[in-house]
């Protein structure tokens, strides 16, 4: 794993959101897009190397939906850049951990992505995610 790619924090209402955030953070975010797979709507706010990502959820079955309804707002995973997900996903399972997806799929910000399911990582939902190159 080459860093924290972002965290991800799922929330009720982006617009109030990416306004506090701002606030928080003094800047804007840098992208926002919705996710038609993951039944979310995004923004992304740059810090150095990391970011940080507000998720809200399109439909009242996303998981995101499903995650406030249970837990409330707040961190819904954390994220790690990886050179090979599908090298990188081999060798986790092979360690033991359920993976949530059999192959990547693609996700927000221009990445291909893997999760990792919470039980087998203390509680904490993992995404693997690498940079969709144009030759992908």
């Amino acid at each position: 794993m080459l860093k924290i790619e972002h965290i991800g924090i799922a929330v009720k209402n982006l617009t109030q959101s990416n306004q506090l955030f701002e606030k928080l953070l003094g800047k804007a975010p840098y992208k926002m897009e919705e996710v038609l797979s993951e039944h979310v709507n995004t923004s992304f706010f740059q810090m150095a190397d990391s970011k940080i990502e507000l998720l809200e959820a399109t439909a009242e079955d996303s998981a995101i939906a499903k995650f406030i309804a249970k837990k409330g707002e707040g961190m819904h995973h954390i994220a790690f850049e990886v050179e090979d997900i599908e090298a990188e996903m081999k060798r986790l399972a092979s360690e033991g951990f359920r993976l949530l997806n059999e192959k990547p799929k693609r996700g927000a910000d221009n990445k291909w992505v893997c999760f990792i399911h919470p039980k087998t990582a203390n509680g904490i939902l993992v995404e693997l995610c690498q940079s969709i190159k144009h030759e992908d």
